[in-house]
């Protein structure tokens, strides 16, 4: 192997190891979203996560040496509308995790890849053609068979909650979908990170909207969560962004996929949560599709890479 073939291959395995650390990192601050229960309202929740994201933040744009390009942005309305998209889905995905399961939420998180394939052909005029279709369609009916216990168990108050919690987080993939679809406009004019920290700085301005719905002071516990869990999304964003610089996209994409299996033993060890045979079976189909939609766009991409060399070949 060559010089140049080993850094590749280091960069690439570097590239993955982050990604598996940054959905590590998401999946903790999930749990401990979860860890403080309906006692600080999602709202506040929000404020904390991130604000405390900003200085991790600041401080990756530092250590890339980017941090005056980072803070300069030429698409301030855009990232407004992007952070109110994102605030929302936020918002409601931790609505969920004081509901459900997080192996559950997390099952229900991956409707967003393929609830942004359909909303970037609807609004970037991006193409689906029939395999894609297709996958999208199969991965639809494993989020189905993940729904379809808690449609089915409106009988008594806490099915009912369940039921809506379910219906909160199949809400926050479709805004967290939204969201993505203004997130690849942005990364047309701006870095990554850019995107990651007004993002950040958006959502701590506009979670203070919900301060005049009863926010509280939380104890000394709860409040070391809070900061804890912007902390960790701040470092798992950190890493999301430094993976993509090392790797094309979809050879780290389908590592988000991990996250069930980090879900699944936090849920059972720290909140006694034992997932379903139906959320596994539904995620595996939902994972299935994901998979098939990054394999295809990869082909995609090679073809159109082998079709630029062929009319452009080397001199």
């Amino acid at each position: 192997m060559s010089d140049e073939d080993h850094t590749g291959s280091h960069r690439v395995g570097l590239a993955i190891s982050l990604k598996i650390g940054a959905v590590l990192a998401f999946t903790v601050m999930g749990a401990l979203i979860k860890a403080t229960g309906s006692r600080v309202p999602t709202g506040e929740v929000v404020f904390f996560r991130s604000l405390f994201a900003v200085p991790v933040l600041i401080g990756y744009l530092a250590w890339v040496g980017q941090l005056r390009e980072g803070v300069r942005t030429e698409r301030p309305f855009g990232h407004l509308w992007r952070g109110v998209i994102g605030t929302t889905a936020m918002g409601l995905l931790f609505t969920a995790l004081t509901i459900l399961p997080l192996p559950e939420v997390t099952a229900l998180q991956y409707a967003t890849p393929l609830l942004l394939t359909v909303f970037a052909a609807v609004l970037l005029g991006e193409r689906i053609r029939l395999f894609r279709m297709s996958a999208v369609l199969l991965g639809l009916v494993g989020v189905i068979v993940v729904l379809y216990p808690r449609l089915t168990t409106f009988g008594d108050d806490i099915g009912r909650v369940q039921a809506i919690g379910a219906l909160v987080m199949l809400a926050s993939a479709a805004a967290a979908a939204l969201a993505q679809v203004q997130v690849r406009r942005l990364v047309a004019w701006e870095r990554p990170a850019t995107v990651a920290l007004y993002f950040s700085l958006s959502s701590t301005v506009l979670s203070l909207l919900t301060l005049p719905f009863g926010w509280v002071l939380p104890g000394v516990g709860d409040g070391a969560l809070l900061i804890l869990c912007g902390l960790v999304g701040g470092a798992g964003q950190g890493m999301l962004s430094t993976a993509y610089r090392y790797a094309p996209a979809g050879v780290v994409a389908p590592f988000d996929y991990v996250s069930i299996f980090f879900a699944t033993a936090i849920g059972m060890w720290f909140f006694n949560e034992v997932p379903t045979h139906t959320t596994l079976a539904g995620a595996g189909i939902v994972i299935a599709a994901g998979i098939l939609i990054i394999w295809r766009e990869r082909q995609l991409g090679m073809n159109r890479s082998r079709s630029k060399r062929a009319r452009h070949p080397p001199t």
